[in-house]
Order: C-alpha cells, then sequence, then structure tokens
C-alpha cells in the first residue's frame, strides 16, 4: 500500500486489483437485484474450500457458463450442460457445486413465487436491512451469526444446497446484509 492507497480490510491488501475493486466497489454494498444475489450465492458455495481470490479470478467464466446466472436459464441446464461445464477451467470443475447451482436456480424460482422475490425472502434475516457489525480490529472476521445460521436452515428447508451457516454468513458480508469492514477500513461506516 503506497501512501496514496485507502486503507482496507487486511485481505483485500495488496497487489491483487481484482481483489482492491471487489473490496472498494462490491463487497458489503447492500445488493437486492434477485440475479446478483443468486450469483453471490453460488459464488461464495463454489469457494468452499477454496480461496475467494480463485473465485474471484473465475466470475467472468462463471457469468458466461452460468448464463449470466438468470435463474430461468441456469434451472433448465441438462446433465449435457453439466458435463459441458465440467470440461471447461474458466470455472472450479466440482460435479457436487455444479449441479447444487443448477438446483439452487430452481430453488430461487421457488422461493420467487412463494415470496415474491429472492431478495425479499433472504433480507428478511436481517429485517430488511444491513447489520451493522461490532468494528473489529484488521484481520478479525466471524465466520457466522445467529442470522447466517438462520439462514442457513431455511435455505436448506428450501432445497438450497452448498449453504452452510459459514457460506451463508460470507454471502450476508458481500451482498450488504451485514458490514463487516474492520474499523480501520476507508469503506468502514461509522
Amino acid at each position: 500500500m503506497t501512501d496514496m492507497e485507502p486503507q482496507r480490510c487486511a485481505w483485500a491488501q495488496g497487489s491483487d486489483v481484482l481483489m482492491r475493486r471487489y473490496h472498494d466497489e462490491e463487497w458489503g454494498t447492500p445488493e437486492h437485484d434477485d440475479v446478483r444475489l443468486f450469483e453471490m450465492l453460488t459464488l461464495e458455495g463454489a469457494q468452499a474450500g477454496l480461496a475467494w481470490r480463485t473465485i474471484l479470478h473465475k466470475r467472468e467464466g462463471y457469468r458466461r457458463l452460468f448464463a449470466g446466472f438468470d435463474p430461468a436459464r441456469v434451472a433448465a441446464f441438462t446433465p449435457a450442460d453439466v458435463e459441458r461445464l465440467l470440461g471447461d477451467a474458466a470455472i472450479v470443475r466440482n460435479r457436487a457445486k455444479v449441479e447444487a447451482a443448477i438446483s439452487n436456480a430452481e430453488r430461487v424460482l421457488a422461493v420467487r413465487t412463494a415470496h415474491g422475490s429472492l431478495a425479499a425472502y433472504l433480507w428478511g434475516f436481517v429485517g430488511r436491512a444491513p447489520l451493522r457489525a461490532e468494528r473489529r480490529p484488521p484481520g478479525v472476521f466471524p465466520a457466522t451469526s445467529s442470522e447466517a445460521e438462520a439462514m442457513a436452515k431455511a435455505l436448506k428447508r428450501e432445497g438450497f444446497r452448498f449453504v452452510g451457516a459459514t457460506i451463508c454468513y460470507a454471502f450476508m458480508q458481500a451482498v450488504g446484509m451485514v458490514d463487516d469492514h474492520t474499523a480501520d477500513c476507508f469503506r468502514a461506516q461509522s
């Protein structure tokens, strides 16, 4: 970091321009668009066991191969599409994660029917407004929260896969349901 660079959360420090841009422009910004929420839920599930940097650098491949994360289009993917996806190094080629993304697209459509939108359903877990996390020192992040645990249980009941409490908490951070920027970060809200 140079004197001209703003102070960021520790995970976004360093020379990776894509990580810095993601932190500065997206992470923690409240998102209410169903397509973007489905995208982030898919990407957070794909991250399980991997570094976020890996997924972020494959995001454009995911967008291309998963029809821009249009839930209706992804829900219509066939077994042949699964094989096509598993053959493309632009994404993480894990059968369970690919099949979960397709199944989750079907679940998104069901949630929309039952609740009006994916956004309305998911934002209900935080009272429809971003939670302000207690400001922590640099590099200290919780792995989950009671809201994330409730979201994970409810999503699993709805039939979603790759939605454990840790994944749900990372998703909540990413889409601004919780503001977890560290106290020294320029994006932290007071």
